[in-house]
């Protein structure tokens, strides 16, 4: 007779995250089962594959992951080194993947979680019964039953919109084909195609912003016509474009001057205090957007929105979550990971208490279990499961336990602008704090994604991936 207990444990998300924890659960004997949307592992990675991650290679592996490794005769790369999204999972995520083999499903999209037989109202019985994941595959739907949820699901698939009050602007939606949501790599020939000779809006003020205006200037260089329109939503001020040189994180500060050069140089326009409210298309086809206060702007070939991401929890609606209603993180976490409080150095390492839910056996790790928060780092993720599945193996001693140790001035170190890995040798230094007017050292990095930010309006996106 089959029990929950026999019953695997089911990871959403064949990420850096959720692939971490399938290689803890299996270090303890406990089988994963892992479902991935996308067809292949590190699907969102793949999706900024272009973009050179602010982390060294010693940063972003896992422990536990290594040693599963480890038999294949894999080796981390050069630890001090500074990898692409796109190293990072043909070096890493997938020989991982591929040594997890079977226990992946691809192409399978989970659109429901619950209790077995138990909506969220009923309490009876509640916590014996297993959860049940509702599944769209190529063949149909199906169900599946698990013992314990981790969703390692990310937010990359659910990026911020242009509308400042938090909605999409009204149009927005309808301009789809003019608007993008992410980096633009313009060493793609299409993509370099789509905004040669174009006037480009890039709304945001974090560092995916900045490397967004760095490429479209450096593209303004070699194409007559390409121009980019950089919207704030707040005025510029000495901390608008970093701390330059003597910023503690030199790749931060060289997106900044970035930024601010191709301002100065005329190859982008600041509109500053602009609320984005709608955008309409003109009768050439082009986009018109206006501020909430009235404001027109002259139109625009191409938008790019470098927002923040959120969570999706439409397919959890039916467990008993709690989460904080402003970051939309666990309750337990959340005044951790406050980005009005903390920067990536001041979030500290945290597990399974801090991600716990009044639905027990369900957890929310990696970059979901941020919410809105854009200060999450790899390490901490990795951190994250270990503790996640020593409790879900009894092991409380060891999930109580900090087995982590983050520099104690920040995690955020990077490789300067996406595309140069030879710009900036960072050490450790606060990812999200104002700099101080000290020279820069050379440093460490945690983070993910080349977002770092102060606030979490207006957002690129998170810390770290």
């Amino acid at each position: 007779m089959t029990t929950t207990a026999d019953l695997p444990v089911a990871v959403i998300g064949a990420g850096p995250i959720g692939l971490a924890a399938a290689a803890h659960l299996t270090e303890r004997g406990i089988e994963p089962l892992v479902l991935e949307a996308g067809p292949t592992a590190a699907t969102s990675v793949r999706g900024w594959s272009h973009v050179r991650l602010f982390s060294t290679w010693g940063e972003i592996t896992d422990p536990a992951a290594e040693k599963l490794l480890a038999p294949t005769g894999w080796t981390r790369p050069d630890a001090d080194t500074y990898p692409t999204g796109g190293d990072w999972a043909a070096r890493y995520l997938q020989p991982l993947a591929d040594v997890l083999g079977d226990r992946i499903r691809y192409g399978t999209t989970v659109t429901g979680v619950s209790r077995t037989g138990r909506d969220r109202i009923v309490d009876a019985d509640r916590d014996s019964q297993p959860f049940v994941l509702h599944l769209t595959t190529p063949d149909g739907e199906e169900r599946v039953l698990a013992r314990a949820v981790i969703d390692a699901s990310g937010t990359w698939t659910t990026p911020g919109p242009a509308g400042a009050s938090g909605l999409p602007a009204l149009g927005e939606k309808a301009a789809a084909d003019r608007v993008t949501y992410r980096v633009p790599d313009l060493k793609d020939p299409a993509v370099r195609a789509r905004y040669a000779g174009r006037r480009t809006a890039v709304i945001g003020s974090g560092a995916s912003a900045f490397t967004a205006l760095a490429a479209l200037a450096g593209l303004a260089k070699d194409e007559t016509g390409t121009h980019a329109v950089w919207i704030l939503r707040r005025g510029i001020n000495g901390s608008t474009f970093g701390g330059g040189a003597a910023d503690q994180l030199p790749a931060r500060g060289a997106l900044g001057l970035a930024a601010k050069a191709a301002v100065d140089d005329g190859q982008a326009d600041a509109v500053t205090g602009f609320r984005t409210e709608s955008i309409r298309r003109t009768d050439d086809g082009r986009l018109a957007l206006t501020g909430e206060d009235g404001r027109h702007l002259d139109p625009v070939d191409e938008v790019i929105v470098l927002t923040g991401f959120r969570p999706d929890l439409s397919f959890l609606s039916e467990l008993r979550l709690g989460l904080d209603e402003r970051l939309q993180a666990p309750t337990g976490l959340a005044p951790l990971i406050d980005p009005n409080q903390h920067s990536c150095g001041t979030v500290y390492p945290h597990g399974h208490r801090e991600l716990s839910h009044p639905e027990t056996g369900v957890h929310l790790v990696g970059m979901k279990s941020y919410g809105r928060a854009p200060t999450f780092l790899a390490m901490t993720g990795y951190e994250q499961v270990r503790s996640v599945t020593a409790a879900l193996a009894g092991d409380t001693d060891s999930a109580d336990r900090v087995e982590l140790t983050l520099p104690e001035t920040g995690v955020c170190g990077g490789a300067g602008l996406f595309d140069d890995p030879t710009a900036g040798t960072a050490d450790t230094g606060s990812c999200c704090t104002a700099p101080t007017p000290e020279p820069a050292q050379p440093g460490t990095a945690g983070t993910a994604l080349p977002i770092v930010t102060a606030r979490n309006e207006e957002s690129s996106g998170g810390c770290c991936s």
